[in-house]
């Protein structure tokens, strides 16, 4: 027998085989859980595994039991962590293309990843899938957060082809699950009726949450859930994943079952009308898809996200916030320097932080007097303003109060100078009549002009009074008629207008850091963690009556952290001045009220309720929470804040009238307390004179009230009652 003979060559070319064919499997880890990718002989990237960890490292043989049968009668449905379409995938895929041969065939395979440790708490694992026949590249980004067991994932799309590519879809991110069902809980709004909740079990086929709307992109449906396998969780039983996609723009997630027992999320922008060309030697990044998982409910899973959002990613998340008083409902367009001095006063009086200066203040040639006029023409009126915000800035400055302003940056009024001067700056088809939403249209973001102008007139108003210490900003229409003046391809448009928005906010943030803005939008219409990255915090609604916040804050809850959240009292609704004030504690309190017709024990309750807010205020925010009684099934609505030590809690309590009883019987079970210490329970925020049935001598320990609970003793009468739980 001949001796077979293989050349060094031939070695090497079997050698570099192996290593091609090398079945790898790739961990993204948090504290308490992980994503499991491993590659297939041929090369492809699977998703075989999300949740909780493993005891010991056993991922490796996962994708042994995964229920894969080619060459039958079933669909070819790998688990694939990013799929793409053209070839043997048959259902909705993350990433659609047209080659720039014509070709729409995608067949990503992996080539190598990276893995970068950025500190002691998160790593970053960089995968990078490659198309052979063409050289494109897709890298996927799987950003973890140890901690705080959150997953950050995007792609950015390369094209190393020798001509343009035309992106048809582009999705930031793949999420495969098993469970025998799934249970979707999302979010369906309008204005003044944001976060109505849809708890539902998916069926066969796609479900979709989308926007298509331009701006106010969480109008109809909002871009966070949480979903449930094999059964509905509750806020402390059951495996849960809670998503948010971070864009201000149009999005979609969809929601695909198949083969029984999987569920493939796809999230990322809308593609609709955005058809995008990637020119040679080009890539497109696209936004982050944020995710969490707790097999401990969905309690756990809320205070996984709120924990990654205050240390990552909402502006100033672990810092300070101001107090306000808002003019807007007091004066609406109505008011002069001596009716604002006068708020400047009431400020001062009841201990708030800010004086906010509302819509109205601007606007010369077509005065601001109603909202049908002077969006863009950001010069306080001399009428109202004779002379000008430096005024009022002196009288906050006396009152040792700061000074804070809305504008509406985005938008424009057909009557204004800044129209006539600039029509081409306009979102508008020059064929087709003009459409008016609250009597404006919106300025091409797309446009580096109009991004200058912007902020060049938020540039002038800082030099005018340079002690700005916090601005509103609003955003009330919607984009209609969606065309650019001065872009090539307007398949770009809707992407190109939230890049331009987050380029203003970029410049504006890195000349003003410590500035507190609020995100607006006709309400909560642009609630995302793209634009929180931003701001300090975010208006939930128009409707500010406190039964109806009590569900909004409520629901918002689940995804983001109370010193986010801006709840204000006003006049709406006919709840007394304790029970609006007890309510705005959930987040960050502010007032929009007439302050001289409050009666001389409601003047005297909020002093002390805001000095009390004070003394809270760090609890509320930085806190855990616990929602320990949902307003939907419930005769009490409660919720508790816990410090980390678990020496401290705050508990909030309303009366929910579905039934008029003189007090509730049934004890509320505390949670996240230390069951072996002792606390002590005071009832604070009361009303001047008024005394409470809470013995505050009595000591419990952690255990009796986590097990038999503590009441409250909430009714009719007593609307509202606000606990302090201290440890001895």
């Amino acid at each position: 027998m001949k001796s077979i003979h293989v050349t060094p060559i031939i070695i090497l070319l079997l050698s570099t085989m192996s290593k091609l064919l090398a079945q790898q499997t790739l961990k993204i880890e948090t504290g308490n859980t992980v994503l499991c990718l491993q590659t297939t002989k041929e090369g492809q990237l699977l998703s075989t595994y999300f949740g909780k960890k493993l005891l010991h490292d056993e991922y490796s043989a996962i994708q042994s039991l995964d229920k894969f049968k080619p060459g039958n009668d079933d669909l070819f449905n790998q688990r694939l962590a990013y799929v793409s379409s053209g070839t043997t995938n048959l259902l909705e895929p993350a990433l659609a293309l047209t080659h720039a041969d014509g070709n729409n065939a995608l067949v990503l395979q992996y080539s190598s990843h990276q893995i970068e440790q950025i500190d002691s708490n998160r790593r970053l694992t960089k995968i990078i899938l490659i198309d052979p026949r063409y050289k494109l590249s897709v890298v996927l980004y799987y950003r973890a957060y140890f901690a705080e067991d959150v997953i950050e994932q995007w792609s950015e799309i390369k094209n190393n082809e020798k001509g343009d590519v035309t992106l048809h879809k582009f999705g930031s991110a793949n999420l495969t699950l098993t469970a025998n069902s799934f249970h979707l809980k999302s979010h369906h709004s309008g204005w003044g009726k944001e976060m109505l909740s849809a708890d539902q079990k998916l069926g066969s086929g796609i479900y979709t949450l989308d926007s298509k709307l331009g701006t106010r992109n969480n109008l109809l449906h909002s871009s966070s859930f949480m979903l449930s396998l094999d059964q509905q969780a509750t806020e402390t039983t059951g495996e849960v994943i809670a998503g948010s996609l971070a864009w201000s723009g149009n999005f979609k997630i969809d929601f695909e079952t198949f083969d029984e027992y999987y569920l493939r999320v796809t999230a990322g922008i809308n593609n609709f009308a955005s058809a995008y060309t990637l020119e040679k030697g080009k890539s497109l990044t696209t936004p982050a898809f944020v995710y969490s998982y707790s097999d401990q409910g969905r309690g756990q899973v809320s205070r996984n996200m709120h924990n990654w959002a205050r240390k990552y990613q909402i502006a100033h998340g672990q810092g300070e916030r101001y107090t306000l008083l808002n003019n807007w409902e007091t004066t609406y367009f109505d008011f002069d320097e001596d009716k604002l001095k006068s708020l400047v006063a009431d400020t001062k009086e009841i201990g708030v932080d800010v004086f906010l200066l509302d819509d109205g203040w601007f606007g010369n040639k077509y005065p601001r007097n109603a909202a049908n006029a002077a969006l863009g023409d950001w010069q306080a009126n001399r009428q109202k303003l004779p002379h000008g915000l430096g005024k009022i800035v002196q009288e906050t400055n006396g009152k040792g109060v700061k000074f804070g302003l809305w504008l509406e940056p985005e938008m424009i009024s057909p009557k204004s100078e800044l129209y006539e001067k600039h029509p081409d700056w306009v979102v508008k088809h020059a064929q087709l009549p003009e459409y008016y939403m609250r009597n404006q249209l919106v300025l091409d973001l797309s446009n580096p002009k109009v991004q200058y102008f912007i902020i060049q007139t938020i540039e002038n108003i800082f030099k005018e009074i340079p002690e700005l210490a916090f601005i509103k900003w609003d955003c009330n229409s919607l984009i209609y008629n969606a065309h650019s003046a001065t872009l090539k391809n307007q398949n770009h448009f809707y992407i190109n207008y939230v890049q331009g928005f987050y380029s203003i906010l970029e410049r504006l943030r890195s000349k003003h850091p410590n500035l507190q803005m609020m995100l607006c939008a006709g309400g909560g219409s642009r609630v995302d963690y793209g634009a929180l990255k931003y701001f300090t915090e975010f208006w939930p609604s128009d409707n500010t009556n406190a039964y109806d916040r009590i569900f909004m804050q409520w629901e918002y809850s689940y995804y983001f952290p109370s010193i986010s959240v801006d709840n204000h009292v006003t006049d709406m609704g006919n709840q007394s001045i304790k029970f609006k004030i007890d309510v705005a504690l959930m987040g960050k309190l502010g007032f929009d009220i007439k302050v001289e017709e409050l009666k001389p024990d409601e003047l005297l309750f909020t002093q002390h309720a805001i000095k009390q807010y004070d003394n809270l205020k760090h609890l509320i925010w930085r806190g855990d929470l616990y929602r320990l009684q949902d307003p939907y099934q419930n005769k009490v609505a409660s919720l508790s804040y816990v410090d980390s030590k678990k020496d401290t809690a705050v508990v909030l309590n309303y009366h929910m009238p579905i039934t008029y009883a003189t007090t509730i019987a049934k004890p509320i079970k505390m949670q996240g307390l230390d069951p072996s210490k002792k606390y002590k329970i005071i009832e604070v925020n009361l009303f001047p004179g008024e005394k409470s049935p809470i013995d505050s001598n009595a000591i419990y320990s952690g255990d009796f009230l986590h097990k038999v609970g503590f009441n409250p003793q909430v009714s009719a009468k007593r609307s509202s009652v606000v606990l302090l739980i201290t440890a001895l």
